[in-house]
């Protein structure tokens, strides 16, 4: 694997198809579906665009300041808290990116698995199927770890998986659409479950939870307006398509089967989903790959390579025998986490604290941002928690920062 010196070569191009690509997933569409039954349509596809603007764009902003600094998210960690206390949100963020692989087995097994269930009469052991799934696909992330990164994303992802997925993509726009009475759809009114603000928390958290990778790539960019532009671009797509398709898909009319069944249904969904889960394996990959960065840096004695092994055999187990669709929960749960953490080392403009143990204000903003997200989300949940969280702990760090408290 590279070290974090290696030679900027991600141009704009190179940044918009890793992170289309990465944007791009059958679990980002699932999430779009969550949206149809709490809200009206056209609230929902408002929550989808402005979340999507303001996550792309914390993405973005948190992507420039890796690449100008040169800086994989660790040290990013490390220059707003302290070498010391930074081993802690490092250790949350290995533990999240062990949930995310392990998510992107589930899915990418069950789609396998519903493929196999529409063209295989006979009887499928889905439990031992998804053992064999897992192994499988933690096989092939393993493979993928002994390439370099750089060379994947401009030759696998941005030469091969970009045109493949944007065609998938618009195949299955193109038929769900013509499905729709798009009348009725667009004056679809919600149940009340859910507020425009919760909406709004829940299409924001899609691009935040790439937070904590994003300086592991960004930092090979060439420039920091290509980088943030690109950034910004490819994530800005794919989230805003991927969340309408999920609700496009599940307001089918007459729609009786799980969502990912109710993919293979379409005329060619056999060819678009197995686009898409190939797809899904570059989202595994670049999990496993942050981790084993974060795992170096938690542990210089665990190589990247060792570290990025034991994280993805970890991820299998995890797929293969524990239950992971709680996908609402864990998003929610991140945010709470990583909003106010990447707020104060936006606010903190990257200081540099790797000499200090521990910057206090700064640790404690983080704790209180934590505190601040979680209350408002189980008391207010209808004005939302994201925006004013990220705002107040981006605004205290500034002033600690400013006046060098």
């Amino acid at each position: 694997m590279e070290n974090q010196n290696s030679q900027k070569i991600f141009s704009f191009f190179d940044q918009a198809s890793l992170w289309f690509s990465l944007g791009v997933g059958l679990l980002v569409m699932q999430m779009g579906s969550f949206l149809s039954g709490g809200i009206g349509t056209k609230d929902a596809i408002l929550a989808i665009i402005l979340g999507s603007i303001i996550g792309s764009g914390i993405l973005a902003w948190v992507g420039a300041l890796g690449q100008k600094s040169g800086h994989n998210s660790a040290q990013l960690m490390v220059g707003a808290f302290g070498n010391k206390f930074a081993k802690l949100p490092i250790f949350l963020n290995i533990a999240q990116l062990l949930g995310w692989t392990a998510f992107e087995f589930v899915i990418m097994s069950d789609g396998i698995i519903a493929i196999l269930g529409k063209y295989y009469k006979g009887t499928i052991d889905t439990v031992a199927l998804k053992m064999v799934m897992a192994v499988f696909l933690s096989g092939l992330v393993i493979y993928l770890l002994s390439k370099p990164m750089t060379g994947l994303v401009r030759k696998l992802v941005s030469k091969i998986a970009l045109p493949l997925v944007l065609i998938s993509l618009a195949w299955l726009s193109f038929q769900f659409a013509g499905k729709i009475d798009f009348t009725q759809f667009l004056n679809a009114k919600g149940n009340g479950a859910l507020s425009f603000a919760g909406a709004l928390d829940l299409v924001i958290a899609m691009p935040i939870s790439w937070l904590p990778l994003i300086a592991d790539y960004s930092r090979y960019g060439k420039n920091t307006k290509s980088s943030f532009g690109g950034i910004f671009l490819g994530y800005i797509l794919a989230n805003i398509w991927c969340y309408i398709l999920g609700l496009l898909i599940v307001s089918t009319p007459n729609l009786q089967s799980d969502f990912v069944s109710a993919i293979l249904l379409a005329q060619g969904g056999l060819i678009a989903l197995g686009i898409i889960l190939f797809d899904e394996l570059d989202n595994a990959y670049g999990d496993a790959y942050s981790g084993s960065v974060s795992i170096n840096q938690l542990n210089p004695i665990i190589s990247e390579k060792l570290g990025g092994k034991i994280l993805v055999a970890f991820a299998g187990l995890a797929a293969a025998f524990l239950p992971m669709h709680e996908l609402e929960t864990f998003l929610i749960t991140l945010s709470s986490i990583f909003i106010p953490l990447f707020a104060v080392i936006i606010g903190n403009s990257f200081s540099q604290n790797q000499n200090k143990q521990i910057n206090l204000p700064n640790a404690l903003i983080w704790i209180f941002g934590i505190i601040l997200f979680q209350y408002i989300a189980k008391t207010a949940p209808q004005i939302g928690a994201s925006l004013p969280v990220f705002a107040i702990c981006g605004i205290c760090a500034f002033v600690i920062r400013v006046r060098k408290i």
